[in-house]
C-alpha cells in the first residue's frame, strides 16, 4: 500500500500510530481545557469576593502594623488575580495546543506547588519562634486600634473579640498600655453596652484571643488539613494535565511530520 494517496495517509504504520496520538490528544485537550476553566472561574470567585470586601469592610482583617497591606481582601485579590491569570494561561495552551504556553503553565503551578510546600515545612519547623513574633507584632498593632486610617485594624479586633469572647493578645491587660488606663474597647464586654469597657474587670472577657484562635484552629484542624490536601491534589491534577498534553503534543508532532 501506498503511504500517501491524493495527499491522504492511508494504511500505514505511521498514519495509524499518528492517528491513535492525534485521538489521545484530543482526549486530553478537552480535560486540559475543562480543568483550566474550573480553574479560572475560581480565579474569579476569589478576586470577586477580594474585591467585595475591599468596597465594603476597608482593609478587613488587618491585624499586622508591621504589615498594613497584608489585609483578607487584598490576599484574595491577589490570589484570584494570580488564579486567573494561571487558568487562563492553561485554557490558551490547551485549546492551542501549544507547547510554550503549556511548559510556562507547568513551570508556574509548579512554583506555586513549591512555595507552598516550603512554607509549610518552615511554618512546622519555626511554630515556636513565629508565635513569638506574631504576639510581638499583634500587640503593636494593638496601638492603632481606633486610629485615624485603621479602620480594617479596628474592624477586626472588634470582630474577634466579640466572636471568639476573648480580650487582649495574651490577656485584656494588654489594653491598659494601648489607653493608659484600667480599659478595654466594648467588644471585650459580656454584655455589650456602651462605654462597658470601663466598667470593672469582671464584666470583660478573660480568655486570650491568640490562645484562643489558636486553639480553635487546632479544634479544626481535620478541616484546615483537608482544604490544603484538596488544594495540594488539584495542583498535582494540573501539573499532570499540563505534562501528559505537553508530551502528546509533542508525540503527535513527531508521528505527523
Amino acid at each position: 500500500w501506498a503511504s500517501v494517496s491524493a495527499g491522504v495517509c492511508v494504511h500505514t504504520p505511521e498514519c495509524k500510530r499518528c492517528s491513535m496520538a492525534r485521538g489521545c490528544l484530543q482526549g486530553v485537550k478537552y480535560l486540559m481545557f475543562a480543568f483550566n476553566l474550573l480553574f479560572w472561574l475560581g480565579g474569579c470567585g476569589v478576586l470577586g469576593v477580594g474585591i467585595w470586601l475591599a468596597a465594603t469592610q476597608g482593609n478587613f482583617a488587618t491585624l499586622s502594623s508591621s504589615f498594613p497591606s497584608l489585609s483578607a481582601a487584598n490576599l484574595l485579590i491577589i490570589t484570584g488575580a494570580f488564579v486567573m491569570a494561571i487558568g487562563f494561561v492553561g485554557c490558551i495552551g490547551a485549546i492551542k495546543e501549544n507547547k510554550c504556553l503549556l511548559l510556562t503553565f507547568f513551570v508556574m503551578l509548579l512554583l506555586v506547588f513549591l512555595l507552598e510546600t516550603t512554607i509549610a515545612v518552615l511554618f512546622f519547623a519555626y511554630t515556636d519562634k513565629i508565635d513569638r513574633y506574631a504576639q510581638r507584632d499583634l500587640k503593636k498593632g494593638l496601638h492603632l486600634y481606633g486610629t485615624q486610617g485603621n479602620v480594617g485594624l479596628t474592624n477586626a479586633w472588634s470582630i474577634i473579640q466579640t466572636d471568639f469572647r476573648c480580650c487582649g493578645v495574651s490577656n485584656y491587660t494588654d489594653w491598659f498600655e494601648v489607653y493608659n488606663a484600667t480599659r478595654v474597647p466594648d467588644s471585650c464586654c459580656l454584655e455589650f453596652s456602651e462605654s462597658c469597657g470601663l466598667h470593672a474587670p469582671g464584666t470583660w472577657w478573660k480568655a486570650p484571643c491568640y490562645e484562643t484562635v489558636k486553639m480553635w484552629l487546632q479544634e479544626n484542624l481535620l478541616a484546615v488539613g483537608v482544604f490544603g490536601l484538596c488544594t495540594a491534589l488539584v495542583q498535582i491534577l494540573g501539573l499532570t494535565f499540563a505534562m501528559t498534553m505537553y508530551c502528546q503534543v509533542v508525540k503527535a508532532d513527531t508521528s505527523c511530520a
